[in-house]
């Protein structure tokens, strides 16, 4: 079990991955068409299309700075954009990235990894089948374990994100964010908590690891049915992120893949923005129809607050969008 993370985390965090990363584009949604301000943080912009290069060069520095690199190179185990931003990373500091992946995982993504010079092996239909065959795969060779989600300093690398959206938005108060396994969510509410922020962690209806292990108390396995389960499909959320979503300021909601799918097609319609399903999900937060929702569906701003949701990933194969545009 990882102990607790820390905003100390994140600053060393951005000291070292300055200058490895795009710093994150931030623009203001239709001023004046909702009670409250929403801003955009463009993370799709981000290398490999996700949030995950933050913790994925961090997680492979931090290892550089230590000297504990192997010769057997990195391996991880991801629904996709985990592995393409490990493999990118590896890339980058010339080592050798072994990939598990489910079979489920989008073809787009497949070919991006293999792109990126990664040995890639599927496995399984569900990321827990790839993560076995992961750690029997590191156990093996002595490459070192990456991880999708669950280790303190790919957490902090993806809590870098918030610092530079505040730098954008100083007077934000809410930032609303998409959660899978939690490593995006942990490092983010870690970093929002530092600077008096409230965070909004949004889960699919039937992806809701988070949102279980709240009402139990400590992690628990769950069933994986959703859209936008490619992304956002972990079994079981980390305890670093019950942790952070333990502490004042957090707030957990579910949104039905319904409005996660108009959501998406919404961003393309609109702003011609392609994301995935899991992008699209913290959005939909804001725009599940309302009031009647049981307790704990959708976020519902209050006038004049501030708000920023992070688009997190553009891995998806955009077909279904143009279809869905010429159809209309």
């Amino acid at each position: 079990m990882h102990s607790a993370l820390a905003y100390a985390d994140i600053k060393t965090a951005a000291d070292r991955i300055a200058g490895h990363v795009r710093p994150v584009t931030v623009a203001q949604a239709d001023p004046g068409a909702e009670p409250y301000t929403l801003h955009f943080a463009l993370e799709l912009m981000q290398h490999t299309g996700s949030f995950k290069a933050r913790g994925a060069q961090n997680f492979l520095l931090a290892h550089r700075e230590e000297g504990t690199l192997p010769t057997a190179g990195v391996t991880i185990a991801s629904g996709g954009n985990a592995g393409l931003a490990c493999a990118w990373a590896a890339l980058r500091q010339g080592v050798r990235a072994t990939v598990f992946l489910p079979t489920t995982a989008p073809k787009v993504k497949v070919d991006k990894l293999v792109g990126y010079g990664a040995d890639v092996r599927l496995v399984g239909t569900e990321y827990a089948e790839a993560l076995a065959a992961c750690e029997a795969f590191a156990a093996d060779t002595g490459a070192l374990a990456s991880h999708a989600y669950d280790h303190p300093l790919i957490a902090a690398g993806a809590g870098t994100l918030l610092d530079e959206i505040h730098d954008r938005i100083p007077d934000l108060d809410t930032v609303v964010v998409a959660v899978g396994g939690g490593g995006l969510f942990a490092g983010v509410a870690t970093a929002a908590r530092h600077h008096g922020l409230r965070t909004v962690a949004v889960e699919p209806e039937n992806c809701r690891a988070l949102d279980a292990a709240i009402r139990a108390g400590h992690p628990v396995d769950v069933t994986v049915d959703s859209v936008a389960a490619d992304s956002l499909g972990a079994r079981r959320v980390s305890s670093t992120a019950l942790a952070a979503a333990q502490q004042d300021g957090v707030r957990s909601v579910l949104v039905p893949d319904i409005e996660i799918t108009r959501v998406r097609r919404a961003l393309w319609d609109d702003r011609r923005l392609a994301v995935e399903h899991a992008a699209a999900t913290a959005l939909a937060a804001l725009t599940a129809p309302d009031p009647q929702e049981p307790a704990g569906h959708g976020y519902r701003p209050a006038p004049g607050e501030r708000v920023c949701v992070v688009l997190c990933g553009a891995n998806t194969d955009p077909t279904d969008l143009t279809r869905t545009a010429e159809t209309a």
